[in-house]
């Protein structure tokens, strides 16, 4: 395990070695993962949007007996009872709240009240702006590139846009697997990287051997990104199940969303009316259409059929399109100790170029 090598806000304000953040991604940000990036001096992000609240405080409890290092949870805003889930964190001392969406300036408040560190995921400059004005602590940002939901926006312009923004600390995601990628985004100004494929693709993620296999296999060209799956464009791995989505009508899709939105109904205990309640939230929240709210209540089980069951037939893979550069399997400590040494050799080389 090498020692700090990079120091950087991202470093100073969370209490990590290593400017490098594992992303909260759905069925694969769990308990073994986050405490081996953790470990590993980087900041593991725990997922919980796909988890019951009792299977949060589980997971939060794993992890502290797996790590004592600094780690964090991604939480969705727009839940019905993410002011219960932000309790949670503060009764357990969790470091870092990151969301998915902007939360509202309460939950902020209460979060910072309690000193845990408030990390928005954002996709424009004028969203960054509004939760720095609310007190948040920084932000990632998430280039076109990414697997999440995202835009058109590349990192490469989406970042400078946001860091002339704020004047808070930014990390940098879409596109980043190695450390060239760590040093071009400090370069830029940013505060750290986050890597969500790449540390899918490492021994310490749950994610099936066999469909570790298949996102190896993919090249550039692997990922598609479609609005089709949950009503909001997404990346995802070009799979049979993918292109008949793509190229199916919505009456065809109907019958096997229906089905999947029971069976996630079933696995999470909420009621119809907590369901109906969180899809008012979204809806409102991010001005999607009562379809979309169809869709993207069956999506948490089409990515744990592809990404917990390894069935890619019946589920879907979330990616970036950095897939097309990954070829290996690495533990999170070998990850995170190559990332951080090759970045900080390239950032030593760049040094000569100065006249």
């Amino acid at each position: 395990m090498i020692e700090q090598l990079l120091r950087t806000p991202l470093t100073d304000l969370v209490g990590v070695r290593h400017p490098v953040v594992q992303t909260g991604m759905g069925w694969v940000a769990g308990p073994r993962l986050v405490s081996g990036t953790a470990n590993a001096g980087g900041l593991g992000i725990l997922a919980s949007a796909t988890m019951t609240f009792e299977e949060l405080e589980k997971a939060i409890v794993e992890v502290k007996e797996r790590t004592d290092q600094p780690f964090g949870v991604n939480l969705r805003a727009d839940a019905g009872d993410a002011a219960d889930r932000c309790r949670l964190l503060i009764d357990h001392g969790v470091k870092v709240a990151s969301f998915a969406l902007a939360p509202k300036p309460e939950l902020i408040a209460m979060l910072k009240e309690r000193d845990i560190v408030v990390i928005p995921s954002i996709g424009a400059p004028k969203h960054a702006k509004k939760v720095a004005s609310w007190g948040a602590d920084a932000v990632m940002i998430q280039g076109g590139e990414g697997g999440g939901h995202t835009g058109n926006v590349p990192t490469t312009l989406l970042l400078p846009t946001v860091l002339d923004a704020v004047d808070i600390p930014v990390v940098a995601a879409g596109g980043f697997f190695d450390g060239r990628g760590l040093a071009a985004a400090l370069s830029y100004g940013a505060a750290g990287v986050g890597m969500g494929t790449r540390f899918l693709l490492t021994r310490d993620s749950t994610v099936p051997d066999a469909v570790k296999q298949r996102y190896l296999a993919a090249d550039l060209d692997g990922t598609v990104v479609t609005a089709k799956v949950d009503g909001m464009p997404h990346r995802m791995l070009r799979t049979e199940l993918v292109e008949s989505v793509e190229e199916g009508n919505a009456l065809k899709r109907l019958g096997p969303t229906a089905r999947r939105t029971l069976a996630f109904k079933r696995m999470s205990g909420m009621s119809w009316r907590q369901l109906v309640a969180d899809g008012r939230a979204m809806k409102h929240g991010q001005d999607r259409s009562w379809a979309q709210m169809v869709l993207a209540a069956n999506t948490p089980m089409m990515l744990r059929a592809g990404l917990v069951e390894g069935d890619a037939g019946a589920g879907v893979l979330a990616s970036g399109q950095v897939v097309g550069v990954i070829d290996d399997l690495p533990s999170c400590e070998e990850l995170i100790d190559r990332v951080v040494t090759r970045a900080a050799a390239e950032l030593r080389r760049t040094q000569g170029y100065l006249a």
